[in-house]
């Protein structure tokens, strides 16, 4: 009895978990929703508006490797609760914001909570769920809040925006953030870090967090400041140098940031790399299908939101049991680029969307192979990224692969955009119709899209090592620990 209580009790945790994590997924896509609405209320201009998303963009993604190695050095839950509170406060001061700099600054607080719960979160999963049927489902219910969530918040901020004002889309949090801290301290085991005694290797800290928020700002500005524009080319100059003096640092330092001895197990390196591809087709997906429907075939937010809901439903029935069935039966390796070529295929579907496209012909055929996709890859990916680590260092890991996937995803979006943007100009020049060369300019982001996820596919293919699933890595060092079960990937 005792043991299935435990039981229950994992499976209650994930679910706090897992909504803990949607919070923070929802956050990245609903306030695209109502930046209009922000922009007339606070008398944002233009330019200044992008830092309503910027700000939490910048700190989100530069300290996700320092959140989750605080995880392993002070204890994962008292790092998960502390990230908790201040995405769920500085959600509270976007919600009373009536100033631009106010909303800003809240803003990037929920970025950093946002960041440190993100990094957490995985590695809580992955300490909670040893056993290898359990933890492929488990991690397939965290693939699909993470790959589905930003979906959601299309339509949670479409039907919130309408019905309330935008101020809702934030306060919206609140009710969530209390009732998952109040679960987390019954359900969450307490205790100190996996590697509780280590010292935290301040000046790899320093530099590969500023080096990240550089990165970030450079690529989230690049379009509007110009790729080879000074600012830009020495935002990315700076970053390049910060990220040399850490890894410098992390050669040398006894208990380094990031072990770089965890870039030489293979799986996680290619996971990782399969990571930063798989994040930019997924936003090619996400975002330049949304700006297809609303701009070319005229969708309000709502209807946007519903036509994601073929590949939400789909990946939903992946994450409550498909995946991790298919994971036991056939391993990472052949889900992953089966799942990664899907995705490509219906990107490639979406390249030929016409101008006067029809939702059952020129929409649905994409969504349904992209949510097979990502239900069928998300899970393995992350198992990849995560199942050669030690417990000690299971928090950096997690924020090194949540790092790949939204630098590949801010990346891609930065290279889709721009190449969106400048073949929508040529055609333009060329005498084409406003909306016909909108529209292709679309059209070639969803084929690059494509590139980018046929070429994880390949990548996964032929580099994913075979090995038995479930497999723990020894706390003591980076050697494989011995097989488990007759199953192998």
């Amino acid at each position: 009895m005792s043991a299935a209580m435990d039981s229950r009790k994992r499976w209650w945790a994930l679910t706090v978990l897992c909504l803990g994590v949607l919070m923070i997924v929802l956050d990245t896509t609903i306030v695209n929703v109502a930046l209009p609405s922000i922009r007339t209320d606070l008398a944002f201009t233009e330019t200044s508006l992008v830092w309503v998303v910027n700000a939490y963009m910048l700190t989100f993604g530069g300290f996700l490797l320092l959140g989750g190695r605080l995880g392993d050095l002070y204890g994962q839950r008292r790092l998960f609760l502390l990230g908790l509170v201040l995405f769920t406060l500085a959600s509270l001061a976007c919600g009373l914001a009536n100033s631009q700099w106010l909303l800003i600054v809240a803003r990037a607080m929920q970025g950093l909570g946002g960041a440190v719960v993100s990094a957490i979160s995985l590695s809580l999963i992955m300490n909670l769920f040893t056993e290898p049927a359990e933890r492929a489902k488990a991690m397939g219910v965290y693939g699909f809040v993470c790959a589905g969530g930003g979906s959601i918040g299309v339509l949670l901020g479409g039907v919130l925006t309408d019905a309330f004002n935008w101020h809702w889309i934030f306060l919206v949090n609140l009710p969530i953030g209390v009732a998952v801290f109040a679960l987390c301290l019954v359900l969450l085991p307490d205790g100190r870090g996996q590697a509780a005694g280590a010292r935290l290797d301040v000046g790899g800290a320093v530099t590969v967090t500023t080096a990240l928020m550089l990165a970030v700002y450079a690529i989230v500005n690049g379009n509007e400041a110009g790729w080879t524009s000074a600012p830009t080319l020495g935002l990315l100059a700076a970053a390049a140098v910060l990220m040399a003096i850490f890894l410098a640092i992390e050669s040398r330092v006894p208990t380094p940031l990031v072990p770089l001895g965890l870039f030489r197990l293979r799986n996680v390196a290619v996971a990782n790399i399969v990571g930063v591809l798989w994040a930019a087709a997924m936003f090619a997906w996400f975002f330049i299908s949304a700006l297809y429907m609303q701009l070319v075939l005229g969708y309000s937010a709502l209807q946007v939101g519903l036509g994601f809901l073929p590949a939400n439903l789909i990946m939903a029935a992946f994450s409550l049991g498909l995946s991790a069935r298919i994971v036991m039966r056939f391993g990472i390796r052949l889900p992953l680029a089966a799942g990664l070529l899907l995705a490509a295929l219906g990107l490639a579907l979406f390249a030929r969307a016409p101008v006067g496209g029809q939702f059952v012909m020129d929409v649905l055929p994409g969504m349904l192979l992209l949510g097979l996709g990502a239900g069928m890859a998300f899970n393995p990916v992350l198992l990849a990224a995560m199942s050669d680590v030690a417990p000690s260092e299971s928090g950096i890991a997690s924020g090194v692969v949540n790092t790949a996937f939204m630098m590949g995803g801010a990346l891609g979006l930065a290279v889709l955009a721009s190449a969106a943007a400048a073949r929508t100009s040529h055609l333009v020049s060329a005498g084409a119709q406003p909306l016909a060369a909108l529209n292709g300019g679309y059209q070639l982001a969803f084929l690059l899209g494509a590139v980018f996820a046929a070429t994880a596919a390949v990548l996964g293919a032929v580099l994913m090592r075979t090995r038995a699933f479930g497999q723990r890595r020894p706390a003591g060092g980076h050697r494989a620990g011995r097989r488990i079960g007759r199953r192998t990937f």
